[in-house]
């Protein structure tokens, strides 16, 4: 017996991917070489709720496959809801279900009940994101390390308890380089004068939108440990210095999103104050502090719980009122207070551990004050389904989020250009994600390859050991050069190309437009060489092509929020189109280290001629749309079609 469904395939499952509340979808499902199955049912539920079964009755026969189909409307009530297919064969029960690997598309069939469902995200038809952000740059800033604005290199706030560094070393990454015990008080001296002073360098790259690393005070460079969300880290500057930096970005045409720190605050804090710098009374002092109940306490003030055992992150309570209306829902609420001073947005660190009615009244607040601000939550996996704490979260169901970082995007590319996977197994991944997430939230992915979280894509192009494989030492002293530098700028530019072609809004890690090489936090947050460009990147390769790259996707909507198909996907060569009105461009990618000559057949397209607009003078006429491209190894030509 031959069964086959494939969600990708509008035959199989119309409409495709994510649908809003109420929506009616077609299934199909192809049975051939048995006999007459006496059953052929679909199975699916609501989650969290019973399975529900539905006969697919005898529709037509095609090409010797006998098609069974049944219509069912989703539910009225956002939501996941799952499905396999059963069939009563002549020798007992048989399924079908979505393949191992849970990335939609063809599935497989079992003699038990599958271990995978298909997946189907029902959405509130009124979910919104931005369409601003949609059609943005990012740009991701560490502040201490981007850049300082006094001409003298001095250091704002007058610090006595910071380590002082120079500018061009590396960043402390052992307990002894503190004194013995690990606490991130090195810095650089970056600030919000020295963004200031590089916005005429973001606009000529070509950026429109800058992420922030937390900004508000704390003890710490990386500030996720905050002291004080409603006072601008001295360090950094001040609020005035803050508005005078959304004000004349937005001037040039960029946006400013802030990094909101809500799970934890810092133990020195004007909420724990457990060194006791601050003049309020915290919860660690005192049970009647008015913070004492935004904290959980297990045996006070010594033991409470905290961000992963770290007793300097103590864990906030977000049952408590009292917290929620000051981070969230009074009229001059944290969120609400920032966006206010100029800010476009929130990305929302660590947000799975985040409960979901913290996530919905966050939204309600920064919503209220400007409907245009954009939501971005960290999420490591594929955010459609993700459950955390034993909550299924519902990110894009039309009540928390807009945006996430988009994490599996940056392994499939790393996977893909490495060689690790195939053309087929990319496109895959790439759809999976496609199928899951609602269009609004699709469009709105903030495509990363390098945070301050994970390695800098040059490093881990070149072949780099894993850092888990490896020790701080040798992260260290860690450097490519030669070929392996070669190479890896051919792999690192290359996933550039894809980055800056596929659907989501694609952020750059400050640094690596000029090649910054460093491992994971904290190599992958050295201070910008602003000295050292031209040695780190003397023949202007890797700037150009961010440059060009970068202008490429600002010329045309079809690489925002066009739609996009891959059209080939054979061996390491993969290709898609990007189609937005009357503008196509055909993306051809070959991510194999060996020329390769491609058939890619884009006839059902009407394209009659496509021309190369990424430096290549190359034209392809075909009056049957199919092409033969010749392409060199790790490498990607964009064309333009036409008709």
């Amino acid at each position: 017996m031959n069964i086959e469904h494939n969600s990708r395939q509008k035959f199989y499952r119309e409409p495709f991917g994510a649908v809003t509340c109420g929506t009616e979808i077609t299934f199909r499902l192809a049975v051939s070489e048995a006999g007459i199955p006496s059953a052929v049912r679909l199975v699916y539920k609501e989650d969290g709720k019973g399975e529900i079964r539905v006969d697919m009755p005898y529709t037509f026969d095609v090409g010797g496959h006998c098609i069974y189909s049944v219509s069912v409307k989703m539910p009225e009530t956002a939501g996941l809801v799952w499905y396999y297919f059963e069939l009563e064969a002549e020798h007992g029960m048989v399924y079908y279900g979505n393949n191992s690997k849970n990335l939609g598309g063809l599935g497989e069939m079992s003699f038990n009940y599958p271990n995978n469902s298909y997946q189907i995200t029902v959405y509130n038809a009124d979910y919104k994101t931005p369409e601003w952000f949609k059609t943005g740059i990012a740009y991701q800033i560490f502040v201490d390390r981007f850049c300082n604005g006094n001409e003298d290199g001095s250091f704002l706030g007058e610090r006595t308890d910071i380590i002082k560094r120079e500018w061009g070393d590396q960043p402390f990454y052992k307990a002894e380089q503190f004194g013995g015990v690990y606490k991130a008080n090195d810095f650089f001296g970056g600030n919000l004068k020295g963004i200031i002073k590089k916005l005429p360098y973001l606009k000529e790259l070509g950026v429109s939108v800058i992420y922030l690393n937390p900004i508000f005070k704390a003890y710490t460079n990386h500030k996720y440990d905050t002291g004080d969300y409603e006072q601008i880290d001295p360090m950094f500057g001040d609020e005035k210095i803050f508005k005078e930096l959304c004000r004349k970005a937005k001037d040039m045409g960029i946006r400013i999103i802030l990094d909101g720190v809500f799970n934890h605050t810092g133990s020195n804090s004007r909420y724990f104050n457990k060194d006791g710098e601050y003049d309020s009374v915290g919860a660690y002092q005192s049970q009647d502090s008015p913070y004492y109940k935004w904290f959980r306490f297990m045996d006070w003030p010594e033991i409470y719980e905290s961000w992963w055992g770290m007793t300097t992150l103590p864990q906030i309570e977000e049952h408590s009122e009292e917290c929620r209306n000051y981070l969230l829902s009074d009229k001059d609420a944290i969120v609400k207070r920032w966006i206010r001073n100029g800010a476009s947005g929130w990305r929302l660190d660590v947000v799975d551990e985040l409960p979901g009615f913290f996530v919905k009244e966050l939204r309600r607040g920064v919503k209220s004050v400007d409907e245009d601000a954009v939501i971005i939550g960290e999420v490591w996996e594929d955010a459609s389904h993700k459950s955390a704490y034993g909550e299924r979260r519902e990110y894009f169901l039309g009540n928390e989020l807009d945006s996430v970082m988009n994490y599996p995007m940056r392994l499939a590319l790393i996977d893909g250009v490495s060689g690790r996977i195939d053309a087929e197994e990319f496109d895959a991944r790439l759809m999976s994600i496609k199928e899951n997430y609602p269009a609004p939230a699709y469009y709105s992915l903030l495509n990363m390859v390098t945070s301050h979280d994970v390695e800098r894509i040059m490093t881990l192009m070149g072949d780099a050991p894993s850092r888990h494989d490896v020790s701080k030492e040798y992260q260290a002293q860690f450097k490519l050069d030669g070929y392996a530098l070669e190479l890896a700028k051919e792999k690192a530019t290359l996933v550039l190309g894809l980055q800056m072609t596929l659907p989501g809004v694609p952020c750059i890690f400050y640094g690596d437009e000029i090649g910054m090489q460093g491992y994971g936090d904290p190599f992958c947050r050295a201070a910008f060489p602003w000295d050292k460009i031209e040695e780190i990147d003397p023949d202007k390769r890797v700037r150009t092509r961010y440059k060009n790259m970068i202008k490429l996707r600002n010329t045309s909507k079809a690489f925002s929020i066009g739609e996009f198909e891959s059209v080939h996907k054979l061996g390491h060569v993969y290709a898609f189109i990007r189609y937005y009105k009357d503008e196509k461009f055909i993306v051809v990618v070959n991510m194999g280290t060996t020329e390769e000559r491609s058939r890619i057949d884009i006839g059902r397209y009407r394209i009659k001629k496509i021309s190369c607009v990424t430096n290549e003078k190359e034209t392809h006429e075909a009056s049957d749309g199919i092409y033969y491209i010749d392409m060199p190894r790790l490498w990607i030509k964009v064309y333009k079609a036409e008709e």
